[in-house]
């Protein structure tokens, strides 16, 4: 497997957290350095260390979690979008906004657009690659993926307000439902 290959799967589980950070920095949760490197930081390496769990897992466990893994990611895209819609709707300036780059919402998040980088470890693994150098690229293209989304979200977070907390959560159910509609009809 040559370095190309490896990019071009790297860019491509990369995707939802990119999207995820885009939603993240427009809805304003992305405002400072903490919070911008939280993001990339916890996506790449989420994305770096699942290949290699997958790698070392072995065939017959990855089987059976790939069972649910769909699952799995859809709950958790669901329950942090829809507390980002609820957020964005609330007018009242009293309530504390959960920031998802922060706790167990950051986990949830990066486990959850990580998933299916462990199918990768395993393929990988029945390859007979080495798994290293595969996972640091593919942490790396993601964190640098998600810099340019949060970049580009800050800039449509400030041109579109409150509004894009909705958008975002949005973004996050229809990434989950994408991830169901991928199982259990492509």
């Amino acid at each position: 497997m040559g370095t190309i290959d490896i990019i071009v799967i790297a860019v491509g589980l990369a995707m939802d957290a990119a999207a995820v950070s885009l939603a993240a920095a427009a809805s304003g949760f992305a405002k400072d350095g903490r919070a911008v490197f939280r993001l990339a930081f916890h996506f790449g390496l989420f994305q770096f260390m699942m290949p290699v769990i997958g790698w070392f897992m072995g065939v017959g466990f990855v089987s059976y979690f790939k069972t649910f893994d769909h699952w799995v990611a859809f709950a958790l895209l669901f329950f942090v979008g829809s507390r980002m819609i609820l957020s964005g709707m609330d007018n009242s300036e009293t309530i504390h906004k959960k920031d998802p780059s922060r706790g167990m919402t950051m986990v949830m998040l990066s486990i959850a657009t990580s998933i299916d980088a462990l199918a990768i470890g395993l393929s990988l693994a029945m390859m007979d690659v080495s798994i290293w150098y595969p996972s640091v690229m593919i942490g790396m293209v993601t964190c640098g993926m998600s810099l340019v989304a949060i970049g580009i979200g800050k800039r449509l977070g400030v041109l579109f307000g409150k509004r894009m907390e909705i958008l975002g959560g949005l973004i996050l159910i229809f990434i989950g439902s994408r991830i169901l509609f991928l199982e259990f009809f492509v």
